[in-house]
């Protein structure tokens, strides 16, 4: 219990301590510096003494004195959020947030949330988490040290508060170590909701016009599953007697009479977690955030935030298999796969590109979670654990990119591998670890798709499949302009500060790692977990011959690069001379044409805008995912009445 406290309490301090040094300088550093290196040091032990203890432990029965102590926090964000809400006139976000603490409050004033159950609870599920919020969320914390100064520094325009965006990143870290922790609804809920306020106000750190529309509108649609959570809790609470969701996921697998009912407050939860994981038709939060530096950027897509949504719903994985709520959770979820990974087709924003990958990949974790099987679980587990690495990885090195460059666009990334050859690297493990084998992320989806054709549901399949196309073709894309050399490619000044390179080594040795180390992690963490939770022997999901196929995969991966290098010793290197379609001019970067002109060489990818573009799809798709969602709740809710 003294450890979980640490790890809830531990960063709440740390965003005390950091919001009131306002002095930037070598102090500062080192502060942040060794705060990070505590709180990873503490959720290691944790997660080391937890699985030689094993087992799942939950602690504190009786609250009311911090119940209490959490409304008051609750009335104090309400009053935050009128603030800005008047201030700038978004009214309806202050009425959404009334709403919502107001049923709060009259359910902890009548009494109706005594219910007996403990507050706190850990098992396997909750150590996997840990690991991704300490470990992936400090090495962003670390990284925004070096990146904050040079942002800054380019941006001389926007107040300088640093000592509030510091402590704002280790005030999410606490927020989500205190959502994973906790069994009872009401803190779950508590913690979910600073961890929208938390998104509010980084997503509107520069204050600008553009920011501030960006963030209010995260702040509307995550108040909304806010309110959905709210009505899911009042509901369970006054009409099923339960409070923990442990027990309301026990209750709808049950033969208990009150099971039907069960699914209602299982579909609001459900309806909360897609907001917060920005499924279609809730996407454009997400997407707006890319206003924001990129460690906030790094921090919600990764470690926090839409991490909030994925594992809700994989708690409630077992309650949705073969129902309403399922079928609504899985076609949203593989809906927004498939569209996603297409609208990323046609940007040449690298955070775009990166924003539409994280919510692409969002919905084939809720897919998975939806489906309810165990062998789904497993691998929206495993899809959750390599996105959060890859994808921190991957937004910290656009960053760092933009930086030396100026520009996060991937048509300036040509040559990389040349102009900035220590981030280029880096860069390809993070998009290998999101597409390529013997990497999770492409393991998982292979999981993933057996556990769509063992539902029995052909849609799924279709979602999968050429979601799955599509991603690859602009992983691919990228990947090769890193690698397109022009012979005028020229070296440049990587600007990139200790901090940073830090955490970017750190994260791809953790990638790494993670592809070497998961089948360990699937046996002693994700495994366990799953014969808990579904009471019933789990079968080895990866196989053996798989097994060995992909350390087979992984050898060729890794002994190729020093093969070449060996065979390549002591020869020339033979320049070739590129053919342009027509007569080149002699310096490689001109050609003659077959009218005799003279033209510039230029090299660039295929985005096809006629298909794929946001103006052609997005509207669309959140039209028919807004009536997918409001059809099926609306089925769900009557179904179960």
């Amino acid at each position: 219990m003294g450890m979980i406290g640490f790890l809830i309490l531990f960063p709440f301090f740390a965003a005390l301590v950091m919001s009131c040094m306002r002095k930037s300088g070598l102090v500062r550093r080192c502060v942040q510096f060794t705060l990070c290196g505590i709180l990873v040091a503490a959720v290691i032990l944790f997660a080391v003494t937890s699985l030689i203890t094993g087992g799942t432990v939950s602690y504190l029965p009786h609250t009311h004195g911090i119940d209490m102590l959490m409304l008051v926090v609750e009335w104090a964000l309400v009053v935050l959020v009128f603030y800005y809400s008047f201030k700038f006139r978004k009214y309806y976000c202050a009425l959404l947030s009334i709403a919502q603490t107001g049923l709060m409050t009259w359910l902890e004033l009548t009494g109706r949330t005594e219910i007996p159950g403990d507050h706190i609870f850990s098992d396997k599920l909750t150590i996997a988490m840990s690991l991704i919020i300490g470990i992936v969320g400090c090495l962003i914390c670390v990284y925004a040290i070096g990146y904050m100064k040079d942002y800054n520094r380019h941006h001389l325009d926007y107040k300088d508060r640093r000592y509030f965006f510091f402590g704002m990143l280790f005030l999410f870290l606490g927020a989500m170590m205190g959502l994973i922790f906790s069994s009872n609804l009401i803190w779950i809920y508590f913690f979910w909701e600073i961890t929208s306020i938390c998104s509010f106000l980084l997503i509107g750190y520069n204050q600008t016009d553009e920011a501030m529309e960006n963030s209010f509108k995260a702040l509307w649609m995550n108040l909304l599953g806010g309110l959905g959570f709210a009505v899911a809790i009042a509901y369970a609470a006054i009409f099923l007697q339960v409070i923990n969701i442990q027990d309301l996921v026990a209750l709808a697998v049950s033969s208990d009479a009150r099971a039907g009912l069960a699914l209602i407050p299982v579909v609001f939860l459900a309806f909360a977690g897609l907001t917060k994981s920005a499924q279609l038709p809730f996407s454009g939060w997400l997407l707006g955030a890319m206003v924001a530096p990129t460690p906030t950027s790094a921090l919600l897509h990764s470690a926090t935030m839409v991490k909030a949504g994925v594992y809700l719903l994989i708690r409630l994985a077992p309650a949705m298999e073969g129902n309403l709520a399922g079928l609504m959770v899985t076609t949203i979820g593989g809906f927004t796969f498939l569209v996603t990974s297409m609208l990323a087709i046609s940007q040449d924003d690298g955070k775009k590109v990166l924003a539409y990958s994280t919510i692409s990949n969002l919905g084939l974790i809720t897919a998975c979670a939806g489906v309810g099987m165990h062998e789904a679980v497993w691998a929206a587990i495993l899809l959750m654990m390599f996105h959060a690495v890859s994808k921190s990885l991957m937004f910290l090195s656009v960053g760092a990119v933009e930086n030396c460059t100026g520009s996060r666009n991937i048509e300036d990334m040509h040559g990389l591998i040349v102009k900035l050859p220590g981030l280029a690297y880096v860069m390809i493990i993070g998009i290998a670890g999101m597409f390529l084998a013997p990497f999770g992320m492409l393991i998982s989806k292979w999981a993933a798709l057996k556990a769509y054709v063992d539902s029995g549901s052909i849609l799924l399949v279709i979602f999968l499949v050429f979601g799955s196309a599509t991603t690859l073709f602009y992983w691919t894309k990228w990947l090769g302009t890193l690698v397109a050399v022009h012979h005028h490619s020229e070296r440049l000044n990587n600007v990139t500060k200790k901090s940073e390179w830090t955490s970017l080594i750190s994260l791809s040795v953790l990638m790494v790692t993670l592809c070497l180390t998961f089948p360990l992690v699937s046996t002693y963490l994700i495994e366990p977990f799953l014969m808990e939770m579904y009471h019933q022997y789990v079968p080895n999901l990866i196989g053996t011959g798989n097994l060995y196929i992909m350390i087979m995969m992984l050898c060729t991966i890794l002994v190729l690069p020093i093969a070449v290098r060996v065979l390549t010793l002591g020869k020339k290197n033979k320049i070739v001379m590129s053919y342009m379609g027509g007569a080149n001019a002699g310096d490689d970067r001109n050609f003659t044409d077959s009218f005799g002109e003279e033209k510039h060489m230029y090299l660039a990818n295929w985005y096809m805008p006629d298909y794929f573009a946001e103006n052609k799809l997005l509207l669309p798709s959140l039209v028919l995912a807004s009536g997918a969602l409001i059809i099926l709740m609306i089925m769900t809710i009557g179904g179960a009445l």
